[in-house]
């Protein structure tokens, strides 16, 4: 069972940055890969980023070159560097987990451990 939990989502101003965190606790994290997933209002679940346990990232066309993901060493904790923010990147941004092989951001939408979301708005 992995417990997963968001944090520092925000209103900035587009083109401005936010940095989101997500704990993650009761895991056996060497085979887990992690993951950022995201909802605008309105619209399906989109996947973003995600990182597997060799440090390896993958990312959506959409935010490559914009965000970061990373995770530290004993894979407790997950970011996401959010630079040059466009109205677009507005939705409520989730953690997501599960065991994988590879990095693949893709299948980040089909992750089985969810944390409940953090706002993210952009505004112009």
């Amino acid at each position: 069972q992995v417990h997963l939990a968001e944090s520092g989502g925000g209103s900035v101003q587009a083109g401005g940055s936010l940095r989101l965190s997500c704990a993650a606790s009761d895991a056996e994290y060497d085979y887990y890969c992690m993951g950022w997933v995201r909802q605008a209002p309105g619209k399906e679940r989109e996947a973003v980023a995600t990182i597997d346990n060799d440090g390896k990232t993958d990312y959506a066309d959409a935010v490559k070159g914009r965000f970061t993901i990373s995770q530290d060493n004993g894979k407790n904790n997950l970011w996401l560097e959010m630079r040059d923010l466009k109205l677009e990147d507005t939705a409520v941004y989730y953690c997501t987990a599960d065991l994988c092989d590879y990095a693949d951001y893709t299948e980040t939408i089909h992750y089985g451990y969810w944390g409940q979301g953090t706002q993210v708005t952009v505004s112009s």
